[in-house]
């Protein structure tokens, strides 16, 4: 039986939407607040002068030295991301809202996961993509000192195989920033009795759009590798971490907490990390960190 649309029918119709997209969006796990520190954004962009400068305690001798923040114009542009569909006027009025119900909810696990893919997309690019420095995030030429004592500091090691990435994740600020102006919010515009969309294409348009961004933090919480992960180099990423600096030459405490690999290491990376001997040997870093598997890192 055909039943007569309704402004009532409309939001009841939404109501079911909506609530399948948040299911979608409730259960699916995300790993990019494990990764990335997550900033609110209030305008078309944001400005991280402060990135090169990591402040410690000192003894206080005489006045207060002011930790500035230094204009290295590190800028996160907001990028708008949408997703939209379109529900037939037919399958309202016959009743066929439920064929619907799987594609709202893949639509809030794709919403969900968005966050997910532009940092991971971001992390992949490090070795060309340039962070607040002016180097590139993952790059073996970082400057570090005092001007006419500035040495150089590498956190990427290159080689032929897939990115591995050493990080420190315990810190208030990560290795990556997730910027947020406009939380992903599912949305209809659609008045049946005056929308030209209905009128012309006979359809309920319902959709979910954001206002988001992702950028580098702290290149010194992270050391990336496309050479072959094994426990050697693995070793001489964690001790290169330990050796960070501040300009001052204080060291940054920097402790790695996990590795992450993309599926092609996840096996070496559980067998170095997991296992109770490596080559008839003791394993000597078993449990040195943790192993995230991250399959869209490569």
């Amino acid at each position: 039986m055909t039943r007569v649309i309704t402004p009532d029918l409309l939001a009841a119709a939404q109501r079911g939407f909506k609530t399948a997209f948040q299911l979608g969006l409730a259960s699916t796990a995300t790993l990019y607040n494990s990764v990335a520190t997550v900033i609110t954004s209030s305008a078309s962009e944001e400005t991280y002068g402060w990135l090169g400068d990591v402040p410690k305690l000192r003894e206080w001798i005489g006045d207060r030295h002011i930790k500035g923040l230094e204009s290295k114009g590190y800028q996160i542009k907001n990028r708008k991301f949408e997703s939209t569909i379109g529900v037939e006027r037919d399958d309202i009025e016959d009743d066929k809202l439920g064929l619907y119900a799987p594609r709202f909810q893949m639509m809030g696990n794709s919403a969900a996961m968005h966050p997910d893919e532009i940092t991971f997309e971001l992390m992949s690019a490090g070795a060309t993509s340039p962070c607040y420095d002016g180097q590139n995030f993952f790059d073996v030429d970082h400057p570090v000192g005092k001007p006419g004592a500035v040495t150089s500091v590498a956190n990427f090691a290159a080689g032929s195989s897939d990115l591995w990435i050493l990080a420190d994740l315990s810190k208030p600020l990560k290795p990556w920033i997730f910027q947020k102006r406009r939380d992903y919010n599912f949305t209809t515009k659609e008045d049946g009795k005056t929308s030209d969309l209905v009128f012309m294409r006979d359809k309920y348009f319902y959709g979910v759009d954001a206002r988001v961004a992702a950028g580098y933090g702290f290149w010194q919480m992270a050391f990336g590798s496309t050479d072959t992960l094994d426990a050697a180099n693995l070793k001489e990423a964690y001790e290169a971490m330990a050796k960070f600096t501040d300009d001052e030459g204080r060291k940054l405490n920097i402790r790695p907490t996990h590795l992450i690999v993309g599926s092609t290491n996840l096996f070496a990376a559980r067998e170095i990390l997991l296992a109770e001997q490596i080559g008839g040997t003791t394993n000597t870093i078993r449990n040195l960190v943790q192993v995230m598997e991250a399959p869209l890192l490569n």
